[in-house]
């Protein structure tokens, strides 16, 4: 009775609540949801359908279609495996040499790619190798094996009984034995997918690796996932004249905190898994070497050497890769004038003009090398001047339902400042005024990363932002304090399959269970949290100037509170 009562602060509420509940049982598709509020807000009479349309197309939505068009060509030119492979080289096949090499070439994917994407491409060539691995030694197991059959088979074991042939089948390499008199001990090896609990030990911990290397990656950068784009923009939105999020102040924030989470995620892993020897399992001494890693080294020097020398394309999606990212760290530094102070007016050129105008020149930069005849890729393309990329290309990446997510919850909010909801929130959370910032900061963390591990990433974080908000102003904290902890925390729903895309896809390969997931992701998240709120109490302070409730806050509390 109260949404038809015209409390405006009802109605909302219920908006809000029908579209979480939607969100978190998923009864209907996370897109579809986002657009509950599109057709709720003007029959309830909260915002006109003209003013809730606006909000599903913002700044954030043209630099994410900037972002998808050098992913795109990233993977289309195979950028992406060349620097995958070339940091696994580096590192070494010792397994725990080999687990910090793909987190670190993960990591840095994920920055710029999606976290979902960026999995996508890593574990094929993660799987090769464990593949290699299991097929070396599935050969050692042979040649340690001891013989029970008859007299007759034990003398042939003059034979070459460690004969096997890599067959290359969908992408996978699997072991088959040749030898006649050996099919019985092999067959016996075989039964178990794994040659040692060891060998089992190690694919679970590369294949974990792996997703959480993605997760960690994508805190880096404002574009590393949606769940940062959905902050940027509901931030920018609520506070105008705040100014201090850009991508060069959430990259000076959050890279620490990377590179903190991914050495502390390695160690537990390593301990997890693989235990506490780590001159055996990381040492980069060549005699040291069993003859598992070296076949494993070579199988990953093929694999490069498939990819031939550096083309073209390559070239110019490497280039603009860099050029994008120093245009957008010179953009408006903050300590020195950026490049924006060159033009006249100012507060018209983001982030969103960098990625949108590099991305539409890989539509019209010929993929052939000028004044070459050649094909730049294997396809022999007929039209010399076929682009970059194309528009299927951009489409195939292009995440619409995360573009329509994102603005249902920009929708949300819009509605729960119009109609006055977030300031009504903030009362009823005054009894909290007595607890320090960082009492808030980690209360609001702790539930954040526990919501997430049931609910989608970006309908968490659209849910919980607007009473954050409303929160800090009650309570007189910079909102910062409690938004980029919980931005980040959000992303740390990494113990169940469900938490996320990536675990879904590490998850499908067969080698982790749930158990595993829950036990190493458990871990993960406490090293998440703790490592996020050293971040916010620490260099984050001076950053962000914590320690003071800023003017532009003040300004909106007062407001709100008219």
């Amino acid at each position: 009775m109260l949404v038809f009562s015209g409390l405006q602060e009802a109605c909302c509420a219920y908006v809000l609540m029908v579209t979480a509940v939607y969100w978190v049982s998923e009864a209907v598709p996370l897109g579809a949801a986002a657009l509950v509020p599109a057709f709720l807000y003007p029959l309830f009479g909260v915002l006109k359908s003209s003013e809730v349309a606006s909000e599903y197309c913002k700044d954030t939505t043209l630099l994410l279609m900037g972002v998808i068009c050098l992913a795109a060509s990233i993977e289309k030119w195979n950028l992406h495996k060349r620097i995958a492979l070339r940091m696994v080289m580096i590192a070494g096949a010792k397994p725990g040499m080999l687990v910090l090499g793909f987190m670190c070439c993960t990591v840095f994917l994920s920055m710029w790619l999606s976290n979902t994407s960026t999995t996508a491409m890593v574990m094929p060539i993660a799987e090769a190798v464990l593949q290699q691995l299991i097929c070396t030694g599935l050969a050692d197991s042979h040649d340690d094996s001891e013989t029970e059959d008859s007299p007759e088979e034990d003398s042939e074991e003059n034979l070459d009984k460690n004969q096997l042939e890599l067959l290359y089948q969908n992408e996978r390499y699997v072991c088959v034995a040749i030898e006649i008199p050996n099919v019985k001990r092999v067959k016996a090896r075989r039964d178990s997918q794994y040659p040692t609990k060891r060998d089992h030990m190690i694919c679970k911990c590369l294949s974990l690796s792996i997703t959480y290397a993605a997760t960690i990656g994508g805190l880096i950068t404002i574009t590393g996932t949606s769940t940062n784009l959905i902050f940027a923009e509901q931030f920018n939105t609520r506070y105008p004249d705040a100014k201090v999020i850009n991508f060069g102040t959430w990259f000076i924030f959050s890279f620490p905190i990377a590179i903190i989470m991914l050495v502390l995620t390695w160690l537990w892993l390593h301990f997890l898994f693989l235990g506490c020897n780590f001159r055996e399992t990381c040492s980069l001494s060549k005699k040291r070497k069993t003859r598992r890693e070296m076949m494993s080294e070579q199988r990953i020097q093929e694999e490069y050497a498939k990819l031939g020398p550096i083309s073209y394309p390559e070239v110019v999606t490497g280039i603009f890769f860099i050029l994008m990212t120093l245009l957008w760290f010179t953009r408006e530094p903050g300590f020195v004038p950026g490049w924006t102070s060159l033009f006249e007016k100012k507060g018209y050129r983001t982030d969103a003009t960098v990625s949108v105008l590099l991305g539409f020149l890989l539509f019209l930069i010929p993929a052939r090398r000028p004044f070459s005849s050649s094909s730049p890729h294997d396809e022999s393309e007929s039209d010399p001047l076929a682009p970059m990329i194309t528009w299927k290309d951009f489409q195939r990446l292009m995440p619409w339902e995360i573009v329509i997510l994102v603005g249902g919850g920009y929708a949300l909010a819009a509605g729960c400042k119009v109609s006055g909801l977030s300031v009504w929130i903030g009362r009823q959370l005054e009894p909290m005024s007595g607890l320090p910032p960082w009492a808030v900061t980690l209360l609001a963390c702790l539930l954040v990363s526990a919501v997430t591990e049931f609910a989608s990433n970006p309908a968490t974080l659209t849910v919980f932002l607007p009473i954050l908000s409303a929160l800090s102003e009650t309570l007189l904290i910079n909102p910062l304090h409690t938004l980029i902890p919980s931005t980040m925390c959000v992303s740390f729903g990494v113990m169940l399959p469900v938490g996320n895309p990536p675990n879904a896809i590490v998850f499908s390969y067969g080698h982790v269970q749930i158990s595993d997931m829950v036990k190493a992701g458990f871990g993960v998240n406490l090293i998440g949290v703790a490592v996020v709120m050293l971040a916010i109490t620490t260099w984050g302070v001076p950053l962000f100037n914590l320690t003071e409730f800023p003017a532009w806050a003040v300004a909106r509390n007062v407001t709100g509170g008219l």
